[in-house]
């Protein structure tokens, strides 16, 4: 029998489930449950408020454990990479769904929401969800679990018009369909779509996929249909509007008065390789605020650990990390940013798999004892940190939750890790 332990940076677990998933989706978030089931376990210890890499290095665990599983995802951004994407006004869309959803390291954001128009890079499910929080009307939100700042800032916010750009066209895009229909039916809100982008998607649809083929089909509906009696007065009754555009690539983000006022796109057209290749036209857009939605990057964790900075992953096969025995890996820092939770979970199955077998086979030697938790627990007291264990967890979920009730949502979120360890220790 094994003991396993769980190291967690924040004094509160689950990660992207709850910093991660939109506010307005909890029936994603039922996912904790499992994992709670797991945490309850005799056998498992959850140690929150230690980061790993600096509260205590690889190595050390490395001598105390028989194995550790790196499942620590992707918390950089890809960069755009073009003039003006550091101006007050241009925000990543991790970072901004961070703020919405009480991400105590994305707190001071305070996005300024009095412009009128936002224009969102990239188009997977994030850009969809980050342009569905902007555009929903206040009540959709009030029953959610999204921050009160947030929602104090949304109920104020002055934009209108969310355009969704991506560099490739409709047949490319990374959304999947139940976001998609999320946006077409968001109340008060009408697509606003460029019939030109459509050229020709139609017929390639014979060829297609049927999750894309049917994907494809509900956009080139809302785009080039012309809708029925009662959607064509929902549509013109509407406040705010939000389309996608495609064959675009940011060039520059334009400055006035030392903030964003504006976006260049690159038009660009797609080649037989679906590969996009600039026109030499450029588009200038106004939008008083930018986000920058185009992929997430692992970051290494620790020099001893092995890390492909071209790929930003732990090189590893069946999550077995290379040249390093009793190292493994899981979740995006393994595979890259892609998949919903259902595939990353399937992913950390193959992992758990891959270190049975080295179980079994004696590729990891379980044979001698290892101190475990023991030794950390010592040597992180030793240096003055202090870990939040699962029922340190439990209470702060109390507080929230009861927090949560006087305003008839699920929860309302503590803020900062001060105030987490302040309730976890009380």
């Amino acid at each position: 029998k094994q003991d396993m332990d769980i190291y967690e940076r924040l004094p509160v677990p689950f990660g992207l489930v709850r910093f991660g998933v939109a506010p307005d989706h909890p029936e994603v978030k039922n996912v904790i449950n499992t994992f709670t089931q797991t945490a309850s376990h005799a056998r498992c210890n959850f140690y929150g408020n230690v980061n790993v890499g600096k509260d205590v290095s690889i190595d050390e665990l490395r001598r105390a454990y028989h194995a550790i599983v790196l499942s620590y995802g992707a918390e950089g951004n890809r960069s755009m990479g073009v003039p003006g994407e550091n101006l007050p006004g241009v925000y990543s869309a991790k970072d901004f769904v961070g703020w919405y959803n009480g991400l105590p390291s994305c707190r001071e954001l305070t996005p300024d929401l009095s412009c009128d128009t936002a224009v969102i890079l990239g188009q997977g499910n994030v850009a969809l969800d980050v342009a569905r929080i902007l555009l929903a009307p206040t009540k959709m939100l009030k029953s959610t679990d999204i921050t009160q700042p947030a929602l104090d800032a949304l109920a104020q916010s002055r934009v209108r018009r969310v355009l969704i750009v991506g560099r490739r066209g409709p047949l490319q895009i990374a959304c999947t369909i139940k976001e998609l229909r999320e946006m077409v039916n968001l109340p008060d809100c009408r697509p606003e779509m460029v019939a030109a982008d459509f050229e020709g998607v139609s017929e390639a649809l014979k060829d297609v996929p049927r999750p894309r083929k049917r994907l494809t089909e509900l956009m080139l509906k809302t785009a080039l249909e012309t809708p029925g009696e009662k959607e064509q007065e929902r549509r013109s009754k509407a406040s705010r509007s939000w389309g996608f555009r495609f064959f675009r690539s940011p060039v520059e983000v334009l400055a006035s008065g030392g903030r964003a006022a504006g976006i260049r796109l690159a038009v660009n057209r797609l080649e037989v390789l679906r590969l996009a290749v600039l026109t030499g036209e450029v588009e200038d857009v106004p939008c008083g605020l930018v986000i920058s939605s185009i992929g997430y990057r692992s970051l290494p964790i620790d020099e001893s650990v092995p890390f492909d900075s071209r790929r930003a992953v732990i090189p590893n096969s069946m999550g077995r990390v290379q040249q390093a025995a009793g190292l493994y890996c899981s979740g995006w820092v393994k595979t890259g940013p892609t998949g919903v939770i259902a595939t990353t979970m399937n992913n950390s199955f193959d992992t758990a798999r891959s270190l049975l077998e080295d179980m079994d086979s004696g590729a990891l030697d379980v044979s001698s004892t290892r101190p475990g938790s023991q030794s950390i627990s010592a040597l992180l007291a030793e240096r003055g940190v202090k870990a939040v264990t699962f029922s340190g967890w439990e209470k702060i979920d109390d507080v929230e939750t009861r927090r949560g009730e006087v305003s008839g949502k699920p929860r309302e979120k503590l803020l900062t890790v001060q105030e987490m360890l302040q309730v976890a220790r009380s």
